[in-house]
């Protein structure tokens, strides 16, 4: 029987589609990139016109020995990476290395891992796209530039072991800024005034709110100005307009890479690198009792919201025989992009959405599920009508104050039915029960409630509001969300306590180097400019090295400015209560390669270091003392009782709050 070889990323991904493709077929995963630039160097020559030099990533030896086997037996090869840039040139590296015919047609492609798509996608496959390559080669030559000349930099001024980006450094850069604005903040003084008013005989009462006046909305800047429209008010309040109403909350899109990783953040509480690991699972394959070893999800990583004609006509179809005819929605909802780039793919949908959810919790890890049920509530969702509600807003006068309130009742779920945030349940509120109030009577104030309170300073950025925002400014791409944020947490540019992120004294100076010398770098609409030019480069309307050729002068320029002109900056180490035992200083919290731990500072004189343990918030439920966040030998953490060895307590899992 004649072999053909299919050639992969991930081991998990050749198991699935082996599944798919049977005994005619080798499926082997090349486990992710197979070539790349240097590490020792910066592996770019702009004497040779700015030519990559890319080598073998050491320990893919064998790997590669593998696949040559392969290749040289079979009597067809197919390219089945992933379907996004850096999928197109893993395959181009993937081709050179084999030495397979670069006019061949031998690359597949396909936004999800079924039978059918499988199947489609061999039937015709074909030419490495060299825009796609090219425009990933464009990106990797531009962040090697950047981090191999602007790194050495940071290391002399600063110390050592710091990275720069083009990406990365525009986000720490709005999260300086962010923290800029929080501390310069001043708060201003605003109050609220309600009214309660008797309804009826029994004297319950409804609580109305200070609007002003007819055509002014009014908000008292001081108790004494609220004394004076309480004063104003009176005793009797007239009810002058009631009106009722109907609104409706749109469903929503399906996901893209970049609202994954928002919700997943703000309803799991998941990282962004930790989403992208699972989705990317999802995307794989995983074993699914009753089905085998299917990828559950559509490729992670898209601008897109559209879906295709069939999975349309398959969530509609679901939806029918779930919920009933009336709750599809025949609204346009199968939108595009409308740019060609941004659009190659689907949104992220289940593969197989009339598996039910019960049978896929059975066969994954609480969190798959968790993550898996989010994209499968949302897809269905998007399909579903609007929610609909019954509104009515009644309108007080008393002495030319204007009062108000408004009630809303959820009259038809829709797409709430499936899936709903905290937004969605918030719309569905209720000042009180205006059914007893009639338009043209007038009501008793039995009381007035004043409220001082203070203006709030902007947030601080939390990693689903850091990525909305590289987003909005069009920084970096739905690969690059992730790994940009994990960067700059691992080289404590930033730290995240609970949700949000804050910036270090550390992140701050690499930041005021980069504003100082290197503007045009962190600067947001040119990072976003040179997105579209990346495109351009996809699209063939620009050759990519003209990129580099133009970046380059300004780039070697400013960096040796830079050091002819920068002060080295000295950032201090953060100083504990713990002391030395061995010279009685307090020790600093040091950074390694497995994370924090504690060193004196009085090196070279004194080496003593120790084991740093993270406190938490919780109390220990055997003793009460501390708990502190711990590492066992492999590595893995733990929590435990600071009065240990006295109290035995431990725990894998997180405490329980009280």
């Amino acid at each position: 029987m004649a072999k053909n070889l299919v050639i992969v990323e991930s081991p998990a991904k050749a198991k699935t589609i082996k599944k798919f493709l049977g005994t005619g077929y080798d499926v082997i995963a090349s486990q992710g990139h197979v070539r790349d630039l240097p590490k020792s160097q910066m592996g770019v020559s702009p004497e040779d016109d700015f030519e990559p030099k890319y080598i073998t990533i050491r320990g893919k030896g064998e790997i590669l020995s593998e696949l040559r086997k392969a290749a040289k037996k079979a009597d067809k090869i197919y390219l089945a990476t992933d379907p996004d840039r850096e999928g197109e040139a893993i395959s181009w590296h993937l081709q050179k290395l084999l030495k397979l015919n670069e006019k061949a047609a031998n690359r597949i492609t396909f936004n999800e891992i079924t039978k059918d798509a499988i199947k489609n996608s061999l039937k015709s496959p074909r030419k490495i796209d060299m825009g796609l390559v090219d425009a990933q080669q464009a990106r990797r030559v531009l962040d090697r530039i950047v981090g191999y000349k602007i790194s050495p930099l940071l290391w002399k001024k600063i110390k050592s072991g710091l990275s720069a980006g083009r990406v990365q450094s525009v986000a720490l850069k709005l999260i300086c800024e962010r923290e800029k604005e929080i501390n310069d903040f001043k708060p201003e003084e605003y109050w609220s005034l309600d009214a309660v008013i008797k309804t009826g005989a029994s004297g319950k009462g409804l609580t109305v709110h200070f609007y002003g006046k007819k055509d002014e909305k009014i908000v008292p800047a001081t108790g004494k100005e609220t004394d004076g429209y309480i004063a104003k008010t009176g005793k009797k309040i007239k009810c002058i307009e009631i009106k009722e109403g109907e609104k409706h909350r749109k469903a929503p899109l399906p996901f893209t890479t970049s609202t994954l990783q928002q919700e997943a953040s703000k309803v799991l509480n998941f990282s962004t690198k930790k989403t992208m690991q699972l989705a990317q699972t999802l995307y794989e394959g995983v074993e699914v009792e009753g089905h085998g070893t299917i990828g559950l999800i559509t490729y992670l990583r898209t601008d897109s919201v559209r879906v295709s004609a069939e999975a349309d006509a398959g969530v509609r179809k679901y939806i029918e025989a779930k919920y009933g005819k009336e709750y599809i929605t025949t609204e346009e909802v199968n939108k595009g992009t409308g740019k060609k780039i941004q659009d190659a793919h689907e949104a992220i949908r289940p593969s197989y959405v009339d598996i039910p959810l019960e049978d896929v919790k059975k066969s994954l890890s609480r969190d798959l599920f968790r993550l898996y049920q989010l994209i499968w509530k949302r897809f269905v969702a998007s399909r579903m009508k609007s929610a609909e509600y019954k509104t009515t807003r009644a309108v007080f006068e008393a002495n030319d104050m204007r009062y108000t309130c408004s009630s809303s009742k959820l009259t038809f779920a829709g797409f709430m039915s499936v899936y709903s945030t905290d937004e969605d349940v918030s719309e569905d509120t209720n000042d009180g029960d205006l059914s007893g109030i009639k338009e043209g009577t007038s009501y008793t104030v039995s009381e007035t409630v004043k409220e001082q309170h203070f203006t709030q300073p902007p947030a601080h950025f939390t990693e689903a509001s850091l990525v909305k925002t590289l987003e909005e400014l069009r920084i970096g791409r739905p690969s690059t969300y992730a790994p940009t944020i994990t960067t700059i947490l691992a080289r404590h540019y930033i730290l995240k306590e609970k949700k949000n992120l804050y910036v270090t004294e550390l992140g701050e100076a690499v930041n005021a180097i980069m504003v100082g010398s290197f503007p045009e770098i962190v600067n947001s609409e040119f990072t976003a400019l040179m997105e579209d030019t990346l495109d351009s480069v996809e699209t063939g309307d620009v050759e990519w090295k003209s990129i580099v050729r133009n970046f380059y002068p300004d780039l070697l320029t400013a960096v040796d400015e830079a050091e002819k002109n920068l002060d080295k900056v000295k950032v201090s180490d953060e100083e504990t209560d713990i002391v030395c035992e061995q010279c009685g200083r307090k020790m600093v919290i040091k950074y390694g390669p497995h994370g924090k731990f504690l060193a004196c500072p009085g090196f070279p004189e004194c080496r003593n270091t120790k084991s740093y343990n993270e406190k938490t918030e919780f109390k220990c439920p055997k003793c009460g003392s501390d708990i502190v966040i711990m590492k066992s030998k492999k590595g893995r953490r733990y929590y435990s009782c600071t009065n240990h060895p006295a109290c035995d307590y431990m725990s894998w899992q997180k405490p329980e709050q009280d």
